[in-house]
């Protein structure tokens, strides 16, 4: 038997105590409070990311779990979408299988969209039946975020029936639904759908919060909308969850779900509003097996130094030490890399835009720590009957070129990236994960392409003599790497594409949204630029 003194953060029942925890068997036997002194350490339940892709941070499950568990995570709610698009159910096996191998509780749902439209190249399909034959598993929790919100809206009957599927099993649909106000939002919450994580303004996270959904507060390494929504937890506490959705390997050395509760109770909001947020509502939305602190729960909680920097000391899960402040007690597990690439090489003219008859062409603008985009048109300088990139207007090219079969690449043009001397390209492209690059010429778009072709996925920078290559041998995705070498390799990719220009918080991350259809305004996809806003190819 363990036992452990200290300040206990009973969150469920908002008490703050001077207690013991004992622990048996993995489990926590008995929770009481002590006279006299205890240890200055606070203990309390382990954190929950309510809404994560874990192959945005570029590893695998377990090697995610080493980084997490330093920073007191103790479970996600992961949706196995991107390797889904990839590798279709196998993928998915084989995030739940990795996962399966650490004590970090990796909670997996069905993901509900694949391919994500209709209007680029995907590596696989989940239809209805494979969507149900994962509802039915034990190990599959939810239907992941519906991203087909016009589907929802329109009645559309394959959507209708993947959410029928997880209502009728008694599990939760996820929503994903970026922008949708009043009777919109209301019709989409009615259809069963229970949370979402893509608001960006407080006045559309109030009209799902109205209709009964649960918003998910986002902050991940591209997608920040803290600062816009955090005032929820004023009216709204016990309805709130914290999540990253999407977290770079170097993000995830830093911190997770512990950095917004230390940045919150800053801000003075109520500590047990936060923690709930933390811990209390995911587990109870998703009816996770993770413990909250009470006697009989498994043994998931954390040890904190400093409360107000929310610095873990320990992590424990089932009753396992997996951190105690200097070791991750969780083994590197070796990996057997899955993917689905074709690889083939470009040249400088696969990338040429020919002038059209209108002087005004298209252009995505891209905003830094936002999915959304802009869309505008400018005049651009041609050359021998070619449109070429204005580093004045700080226009450049983006291409994204098919990984699943040879063909053409779709180029167009793109503001704001700021490089001016160089590519950077990725086979990390939200939804469908084909290779996306922007770059200030033919020549470098097929040089860092080339790359990632080479590697059967990766990300890639190149710029006058240099090139650099972070190879991601799992789907294109994931590195089969220690996380710590990993983000070296990727802070080393960011240093270079700053050095080309960019200002951008994290690049690498933006690039990889700038083919995510389902998030308006103007997108690209292997097939073309899309208006995510009209769900219509442009020209």
């Amino acid at each position: 038997m363990d036992k452990i003194r200290g300040i206990i953060l009973d969150v469920v029942n908002r008490r703050r105590f001077n207690g013991e925890l004992e622990i048996e068997h993995g489990v926590i036997t008995a929770v009481q409070e002590v006279s006299g002194t205890v240890p200055e350490q606070y203990i309390m339940p382990g954190f929950v990311d309510s809404h994560i892709h874990i192959e945005s941070s570029m590893l695998v499950p377990s090697a995610f779990a080493r980084l997490a568990v330093r920073h007191g995570t103790v479970a996600t709610v992961s949706d196995p979408h991107e390797i889904a698009n990839v590798c279709g159910k196998d993928g998915v096996d084989f995030m739940i299988e990795n996962g399966e191998k650490v004590p970090l509780k990796f909670y997996f749902g069905a993901p509900s969209c694949v391919p994500a439209t209709p209007f680029e190249t995907a590596g696989a399909e989940l239809d209805v039946q494979a969507v149900t034959d994962l509802l039915d598993r034990d190990d599959i929790l939810y239907l992941s975020e519906m991203m087909n919100w016009p589907g929802v809206l329109n009645g559309d009957v394959t959507v209708q029936a993947k959410i029928e599927a997880a209502l009728d099993r008694g599990k939760p649909v996820d929503g994903h639904a970026p922008g949708l106000k009043g009777e919109k939002a209301g019709q989409y919450a009615q259809a069963g759908i229970s949370t979402d994580h893509e608001c960006f303004t407080e006045e559309e996270a109030i009209d799902k919060l109205k209709h009964g959904m649960k918003i998910a507060i986002r902050e991940g390494s591209a997608a920040k909308n803290y600062e816009a929504l955090v005032s929820l937890l004023d009216d709204y506490a016990g309805e709130i969850m914290f999540c990253s959705d999407d977290k770079h390997p170097d993000d995830l050395v830093e911190g997770h779900i512990n950095e917004l509760a230390a940045r919150t109770l800053d801000r003075g909001y109520d500590l047990f509003d936060i923690l709930e947020a933390c811990s209390v509502v995911p587990v109870r939305h998703y009816g996770l097996d993770v413990g909250l602190l009470e006697e009989g729960d498994p043994a998931d909680f954390i040890v904190v130094d400093n409360l107000e920097a929310m610095e873990v000391r320990q992590t424990w899960i089932d009753g396992r030490c997996v951190f105690n402040g200097s070791t991750v007690h969780i083994p590197d597990i070796d990996v057997t890399p899955i993917n689905n690439f074709v690889s083939y090489s470009c040249t400088p003219d696969d990338f040429v835009v020919e002038a059209g008859s209108d002087d005004q062409t298209h252009v995505i603008v891209a905003e830094d720590g936002q999915l959304v985009t802009g869309k505008a048109t400018a005049r651009l300088p041609e050359k021998n009957g070619e449109l070429q990139p204005d580093l004045s207007q700080d226009i450049i090219k983006v291409a994204v070129v098919n990984r699943y079969e040879k063909a053409p690449p779709a180029t167009a043009f793109i503001k704001n990236f700021g490089i001016r001397d160089g590519a950077i390209a990725s086979s990390v492209a939200h939804d469908s994960h084909n290779v996306i690059v922007v770059g200030s010429s033919d020549e470098y778009l097929a040089q860092a392409v080339n790359l990632v072709m080479e590697q059967e996925g990766g990300l890639s920078a190149v710029s006058g003599g240099q090139e650099e290559v972070l190879p991601l041998p799992v789907a294109g995705l994931m590195s089969d790497r220690p996380g710590e070498e990993v983000a070296v390799h990727y802070q080393k990719l960011s240093r270079m594409a700053r050095e080309m220009g960019s200002e951008l918080n994290s690049p690498f991350m933006l690039i990889s949204f700038m083919a995510l259809l389902v998030i308006p305004s103007l997108k690209i996809s292997d097939k073309g630029l899309f208006d995510g806003e009209n769900f219509e190819f442009v020209e």
